[in-house]
C-alpha cells in the first residue's frame, strides 16, 4: 500500500472544488509525513492532544482541523494554530472557542455540526437551532470566530438510500443557513466509504482516513 498512490487515486478522482481532509487520527508522524511530501496540506484529527503532539513536530504549513467531538476545557490546546474547527455544536463552545481566539488575536473558523444521523450517538444541533444561533445577538458579539459552513456525520449503515436523504439534509439545511448568512461555504460530509454519494449530495469537503492511509489502528 502506497499513501501517495491512495492520494492521488482519491484526488483524481474528486471535482476540484472539493477539499480532501485526510484523517490521520492514530497515524504515526512518518505516515502523514508520506502524505505531506505527496503533496497533501490539510490534516483532520478528533484528539486535541494528538493533533499539538503533531502540529508541534511537523512542517508549518500544514492545515490542522479538528474533526472529532470538542471538549471546552481542551480549546486552548489548539486555538494558536487550529485552522478549522468541524464540529461546533453550541453557542457555549463557540463562546469559549472565541475567548480563546482572542488570546492568541485570531480569527478561528468554524462549523456548525448538524445533526443528520438516526442514530443517537451522534453529536450535532438541529436546522432550528443553527439558524437561532446564527441570529442570536450572543453569537453576534463573538469577533473571533467566524462561521464558514456545517458539517454532518451520516448513519452507518449499508443502507445508500438512507445516507443520500441523510446528505441531502445537510445540505438543504446549509442552503437554509446561507440565507441568513451568505459567507458560508463549505459542506463538509463524507468519509471513506461515501464521499462519492456524498460529492453527489453538494459536499464541498470530505473526511478521508482509511483509503489513504490503510484500516485505522486502535492500540497506539
Amino acid at each position: 500500500m502506497s499513501i501517495q498512490n491512495n492520494l492521488n487515486t482519491i484526488l483524481s478522482q474528486i471535482p476540484e472544488h472539493v477539499t480532501l481532509v485526510a484523517v490521520s487520527k492514530t497515524k504515526p508522524i512518518s505516515d502523514l509525513m508520506d502524505a505531506y511530501n505527496a503533496g497533501q496540506r490539510i490534516f483532520g484529527e478528533n484528539k486535541i492532544q494528538e493533533m499539538t503532539e503533531k502540529y508541534e513536530h511537523m512542517p508549518k504549513d500544514i492545515q490542522w482541523h479538528m474533526i472529532g467531538h470538542v471538549q471546552r476545557n481542551k480549546v486552548k490546546y489548539m486555538a494558536e494554530f487550529v485552522s478549522l474547527i468541524h464540529g461546533v455544536d453550541s453557542l457555549k463552545l463557540l463562546t469559549e472557542i472565541n475567548k480563546q481566539a482572542k488570546k492568541h488575536n485570531r480569527v478561528i473558523n468554524c462549523l456548525l455540526q448538524i445533526k443528520i444521523a438516526e442514530e443517537d450517538s451522534k453529536f450535532g444541533m438541529s436546522s432550528n437551532d443553527a439558524k437561532e444561533l446564527l441570529l442570536s445577538e450572543d453569537f453576534s458579539e463573538l469577533k473571533n470566530v467566524r462561521i464558514t459552513g456545517v458539517m454532518g456525520m451520516a448513519t452507518f449503515t449499508d443502507n445508500n438510500a438512507q445516507i443520500e436523504q441523510e446528505f441531502k439534509r445537510l445540505t438543504a439545511t446549509f442552503e437554509t443557513l446561507k440565507t441568513i448568512d451568505t459567507s458560508l461555504e463549505i459542506i463538509s460530509m463524507g468519509m471513506s466509504g461515501d464521499y462519492s454519494l456524498a460529492i453527489d449530495c453538494g459536499s464541498t469537503m470530505i473526511r478521508v482516513g482509511s483509503s489513504i492511509f490503510g484500516s485505522r489502528n486502535y492500540n497506539n
